[in-house]
């Protein structure tokens, strides 16, 4: 069962990252109607959910935004409205969907030296367990704070890779409690569990532009002028940015914006998991 972006919104999806597409190294294959509908990356997916299949309704685009455009503009093969649906890879035949409720081993979680030494490390996950877009796994994050900017501002931050998935994660931020540190590290949360499941290729969708223009253009910035700001101040979030910058080196990762609170299930259900661990105790 899907649990990406349901079709019955219209949004932007802001990708910070050199599309194939657009530098002519690919093409986008937009799926309507098949097996599995959404976006691929090669010809080879794509023909996979639609060779011999009733209807099928396809199309090839330079871009990532016309072919998503073009998924969006009927329902799902099922004929259930806003089901939008990318590449999710399986053990399963191409043409049988994940089943809603599939039991999962149980949860773990990663640590870093910098601000979760207590936690235990993550379990190897299935490959098969994850969602992809292409060859790379999809996460959503999201980060909140209550009370932000006051003396008891509690955040928390949470990542999100699927229904019941082992990895999903809901903790309280530790540190300076702000919104902004906790959408910071809760990528970094990502990323860590991503290289702990030895996964190089990432699409991390977050509701912060500020995350976003951080760490794909601020952050080079800042690391020529010695970690200050264009008029000579201090980075505020410098060792939050630190941390992600030198988590994300040797990663390829697709940043995506995705609206908050707009009823996109795996940003709604990364925004649940940061609202539970921001009622954690602060170990």
């Amino acid at each position: 069962m899907s649990w990406l972006l349901p079709l019955s919104h219209t949004v932007t999806l802001t990708v910070v990252h050199v599309r194939r597409g657009i530098c002519g190294l690919g093409m986008f294959y937009a799926v309507r109607r098949g097996r599995k509908t959404g976006v691929f990356l090669s010809w080879r997916e794509c023909r996979a959910q639609v060779d011999r299949f009733p209807a099928a309704r396809f199309k090839k685009f330079a871009t990532e935004d016309e072919a998503w455009a073009f998924v969006r503009n009927s329902s799902s093969p099922e004929g259930s409205k806003g089901q939008e649906t990318a590449h999710v890879k399986t053990s399963k035949r191409p043409w049988e969907p994940l089943n809603e409720g599939e039991e999962l081993p149980e949860p773990g979680a990663k640590h870093t030296k910098r601000n979760t030494e207590h936690i235990e490390p993550d379990p190897p996950v299935s490959k098969d367990m994850f969602s992809y877009m292409g060859e790379s796994v999809i996460v959503y994050t999201d980060g909140c704070c209550s009370s932000n900017g006051r003396n008891r501002a509690r955040a928390g931050i949470g990542v999100y890779w699927g229904p019941g998935h082992p990895l999903n994660v809901g903790v309280r931020l530790h540190g300076r409690q702000t919104n902004q540190r906790a959408e910071i590290h809760a990528a970094c949360k990502a990323i860590m569990q991503a290289r702990a499941q030895n996964i190089s290729k990432l699409v991390l969708y977050t509701d912060s532009m500020f995350t976003i223009n951080g760490i794909t253009s601020w952050v080079q910035g800042w690391k020529k002028n010695g970690w200050r700001t264009s008029t000579g101040k201090d980075v505020i979030n410098k060792e939050d940015f630190m941390e992600l910058d030198e988590l994300s080196q040797g990663m390829d990762i697709k940043w995506m914006h995705i609206p908050g609170h707009s009823g996109f299930v795996g940003n709604e259900e990364a925004d649940r998991l940061a609202r539970e661990g921001a009622k954690q105790s602060e170990n």
